[in-house]
C-alpha cells in the first residue's frame, strides 16, 4: 500500500502577472487603439495626467489644499493596494492632440466599363457572417439543414464567396449531421436567396447571375443577360460587343440592354454588408537620412504624453488616510512602465529593420533583403513572438513612403551567388521587366524566368506566374489582346 510522503522540487514556472499581461497588450496595440487606452486611463485614474506639447500640464493639479477633498470625491469604490515608495516623474512622450477621422466609407460595385454605380453601404457595423446567420435562423429549415447553413456561412468570404467545396462542407458537418454535396447544395439555394443578392456565389458568373434571377422575369433583356452572365462574360469584359452579337444572335440594341443589366449588378456582394473603410495610419517610427546613416526616431505624435501627478503622489504615500488611492497608484506606475517598454521595444525592432534594409531606402523595392522574425529577434535578444506583436500595425515612414513594418519580412529565394533573394525583390523585378516589354510582343512567364536567371536568380516559371498574378498583372496572351484593341 502507498503511503503518504513529503516531496521538495525545485522548478521554475512562468506567470502572468497583471503587468506583464499589460505590458503585453501595450505592445500589440496600433497608434489609434493606444491613444484610446491612454484616455481611457486619464479618465478613469486621479494619479495620472496629460502633458501637452509645450511640456505644461493639461490639467493642472492644482491647489494642495482642496488635494484631500478632490481624493475622497474621486476615489469611491476604488481598491485597496500595497503602499510603495515615492519615485522620481516619469514622463512617456507622446502627442495627445490628435483627433481620430471619421472613416469615410466608398464601396461601388462592378460596371464592366471602368464607371462607378453607387449603392448604399450598410452602417450598423454588422458583419456579414452576423447578418446571413441572422437570416439562416429565420429561414424554415429542419435542424439538420440549419447546421449545414452555418457551415456553409462560415465558409463564405468577406466578398461573399463561398471559398470551400460542397465535399468539404459535408465533411465538416460529420457526424453531427450525415449530409452529402447533394443535400449541401440543397442548403446553399436557400443561402443565395439572401441578402445581399448574390451571396455564396463559387463564381462570378454565379454570383451576377443570382442577382439578375431576382429581377422581375418580364424585366426587357433579361434572358439576355442571363446568358452573358453564364457563358461570355469574358467577352463582356474583352468588350467584343461585335463578337457578342455574332454568338448571340442579338441586335446592337438588345446587347445594350442586356449589358446594362449585367453592369449593374454587384461583383462583391459582402462589399455592400461588410463595406471597407478609408484606413487612416499614423506612423510610429520616423526614418531620416543623417550625417552618420539612418536616423530611426519614435513618431512624437503617436506616442501619448502623460505622467504621474506627484502632488496627488506625494499625499498618498505620506498619510495614512488614502489608503483606498494606493492601488491607483500602483496602476499609474505599472502603465507608465508598459508604455516605455512599448516604445523601447518599437525602437529597436525599427533600428534593427533599418539596419536589414538599408538598401532598400538607397535603391528601392529591387534592393529589399530576406528577413524574417527570427533574424530581427536574434539582433535585439527577444523572443520572435515578442517582435511578431510589435510589427503588427505599426508603419515606419521613410522617404520612399509609410510602410507597415511586416512589409520589411519577405522570404527567400536561393541565389546563384549563394545569398538569398527576396520575394519582394523578385516581384519589383517582375514588374520592372513588364513594364518595359514592347507591348505587341509580351514577355511570357519562361522569358521572364530566362532572365532572372541570367541576373543570378534562379527561379521557376511556375514561381513567376505566381509572383506575376499576385501583383494583378494579366498573362502574356491577356497584355497582347489588350495591346491590340
Amino acid at each position: 500500500m502507498m503511503k503518504p510522503s513529503l516531496q521538495l522540487r525545485i522548478g521554475q514556472q512562468l506567470a502572468m502577472t497583471p503587468q506583464l499581461q499589460q505590458a503585453i497588450r501595450l505592445l500589440q496595440m496600433p497608434a489609434i487603439e493606444l491613444q484610446a487606452q491612454i484616455q481611457e486611463a486619464l479618465d478613469s485614474n486621479v494619479l495620472l495626467e496629460a502633458v501637452d506639447e509645450f511640456g505644461l500640464d493639461a490639467a493642472p493639479a492644482g491647489q494642495e489644499a482642496d488635494a484631500a477633498g478632490e481624493f475622497d470625491e474621486r476615489s469611491a469604490g476604488a481598491e485597496d493596494g500595497d503602499e510603495t515608495d515615492d519615485s522620481d516623474e516619469s514622463v512617456v512622450e507622446i502627442s495627445d492632440d490628435w483627433t481620430e477621422p471619421t472613416a469615410a466609407e466608398s464601396e461601388a460595385p462592378w460596371s464592366g466599363s471602368g464607371t462607378a454605380l453607387s449603392e448604399p453601404a450598410d452602417t450598423t457595423g454588422e458583419s456579414l457572417r452576423e447578418h446571413l446567420l441572422w437570416q439562416l435562423e429565420l429561414a424554415t429549415l429542419p435542424e439538420a439543414a440549419r447546421v449545414i447553413g452555418r457551415a456553409l456561412v462560415d465558409a463564405i468570404s468577406d466578398d461573399g464567396y463561398l471559398t470551400e467545396s460542397l465535399d468539404t462542407i459535408a465533411t465538416a458537418v460529420a457526424p453531427e449531421v450525415q449530409a452529402d454535396a447533394t443535400a449541401v447544395e440543397a442548403v446553399l439555394r436557400v443561402v443565395q436567396q439572401f441578402d445581399p443578392a448574390g451571396v455564396g456565389a463559387r463564381s462570378v458568373a454565379e454570383c451576377i447571375e443570382l442577382q439578375l434571377r431576382q429581377l422581375d422575369p418580364d424585366t426587357p433583356g433579361l434572358a439576355l443577360a442571363l446568358a452573358l452572365a453564364r457563358d461570355h462574360l469574358a467577352l463582356v469584359a474583352a468588350q467584343q460587343y461585335a463578337l457578342l452579337q455574332r454568338q448571340l444572335h442579338c441586335k446592337e440594341a438588345e446587347l445594350t440592354q442586356a449589358l446594362a443589366l449585367v453592369r449593374g449588378c454587384q461583383p462583391r456582394p459582402g462589399a455592400a454588408i461588410q463595406p471597407s473603410r478609408t484606413e487612416y495610419i499614423i506612423p510610429d517610427v520616423f526614418v531620416r537620412r543623417g550625417p552618420q546613416g539612418w536616423l530611426v526616431e519614435l513618431n512624437p505624435a503617436a506616442v501619448p504624453r502623460i505622467r504621474l501627478n506627484e502632488n496627488y503622489a506625494g499625499l498618498i504615500t505620506r498619510a495614512p488616510d488614502f489608503a483606498a488611492l494606493r492601488g491607483q497608484l500602483q496602476e499609474a506606475r505599472w502603465l507608465l512602465r508598459s508604455l516605455e517598454i512599448r516604445n523601447d521595444t518599437l525602437l529597436r525592432v525599427a533600428r534593427a529593420i533599418v539596419e536589414r534594409q538599408s538598401a532598400f531606402l538607397e535603391h528601392g523595392e529591387e534592393a529589399m533583403q530576406p528577413l524574417i522574425l527570427r533574424d530581427v529577434a536574434a539582433a535585439i535578444e527577444m523572443h520572435e513572438s515578442t517582435v511578431s506583436r510589435v510589427t503588427s500595425g505599426k508603419y515606419l515612414h521613410t522617404p520612399r513612403g509609410v510602410f507597415e513594418l511586416r512589409y520589411f519580412f519577405s522570404s527567400q529565394v536561393p541565389g546563384d551567388d549563394g545569398a538569398g533573394v527576396s520575394a519582394t525583390a523578385i516581384r519589383a523585378k517582375i514588374r520592372r521587366l513588364i513594364a518595359g516589354e514592347t507591348p505587341e510582343h509580351p514577355l511570357s512567364d519562361s522569358e521572364i524566368a530566362e532572365r532572372l536567371a541570367a541576373d543570378g536568380i534562379p527561379v521557376a516559371r511556375r514561381t513567376v506566374a505566381k509572383y506575376r498574378e499576385s501583383l494583378g498583372i494579366a498573362s502574356s496572351g491577356e497584355r497582347r489582346r489588350a495591346a491590340q484593341r
